[in-house]
């Protein structure tokens, strides 16, 4: 599970037909936004309804799947969770 910010979304018209009806979005992993570093972002499916800026848990690999209940997609990250206090990720 990684812990990270939504910076943005992606929008594909055209894709593989398993992922017909799913919202992507760009994902920040809060360890980069400490860091000051780039490049690690990453796009995930978006299974709950979250939105630029949110804080979100994100599953990856097979569990990612299993999230999208989607287990025969190319999906390899999903939003599974928003996290509403985490104080301690600010630090």
């Amino acid at each position: 599970m990684i812990i990270g910010k939504v910076t943005g979304s992606v929008v594909a018209t055209r894709k593989n037909e398993k992922l017909i009806g799913s919202k992507f979005l760009i994902i920040e992993p809060v360890r980069t936004m400490q860091n000051g570093e780039e490049g690690d972002r990453f796009v995930a499916v978006d299974v709950i309804g979250a939105g630029i800026g949110d804080i979100v848990m994100v599953a990856r690999g097979s569990a990612a799947r299993l999230a999208c209940d989607r287990q025969d997609a190319p999906c390899d990250a999903a939003v599974v969770g928003i996290i509403d206090d985490g104080t301690i990720l600010e630090k």
